[in-house]
């Protein structure tokens, strides 16, 4: 009779722990969705920011405003829109119309490029001070461009001196070699190995 009681006791612990595996992933839930409220709350936070909302709204009483005035204006606008801008057209012959469309179109492009012209015009007290600045990185350049071609020259001299080396490593090996074959011993060169074939 203990024994049924112990096993329905496991039961019960399986179970309230499975209850708590259940009650934690519940508030795991909730606060996923406290989190996504918030993040939410924070994207719309600019929106129904009252400072945003009344600029909003006194742009759109200001477009309003606009609006009913020009409709308020309607048949004077009208009327205006049909009268030419100025009471008499400049004639022009017809044989300089070409011309004109020509003058027209320079006139097109300088307006265009006028901000890069003022800009230009008004770097030219600067002029000075950029070349002395491109001087002094072109005189940096040469002595840098001068120590590369050092470098590269002692890169050259190191690669001869190593296939020389390593060029003449067999032979001292063959002649080691050699050598203590038939019992000789001589002094190891510095660069030489001391392993014996």
């Amino acid at each position: 009779m203990l024994n049924i009681a112990k096993k329905s006791a496991s039961c019960f612990v399986n179970f309230s722990k499975q209850q708590q595996i259940t009650n934690i992933q519940a508030e795991i839930n909730q606060k996923k969705l406290e989190i996504e409220l918030l993040r939410l709350e924070k994207d719309a936070a600019d929106v129904i920011d009252p400072s945003f909302l009344e600029e909003k709204c006194h742009t759109l009483q200001h477009m309003n405003n606009h609006l009913e005035a020009v409709l308020k204006e309607k048949r004077s606008l009208r009327q205006r829109l049909l009268k030419p801008m100025c009471q008499e057209n400049l004639p022009i012959e017809s044989v300089y119309h070409r011309y004109m469309v020509h003058l027209l179109e320079l006139a097109v492009t300088f307006i265009e490029r006028l901000e890069t012209h003022l800009e230009t015009i008004r770097n030219i007290p600067h002029l000075d001070a950029n070349l002395k600045k491109m001087s002094k990185a072109l005189a940096k350049m040469n002595v840098l461009v001068t120590e590369t071609e050092e470098l590269a020259e002692n890169i050259l001299k190191w690669r001869e001196q190593q296939k020389e080396i390593s060029s003449c490593i067999p032979k001292i090996l063959a002649e080691e070699n050699y050598l203590h074959k038939y019992g000789i011993t001589m002094p190891s060169l510095p660069y030489t190995s001391k392993i014996h074939v």
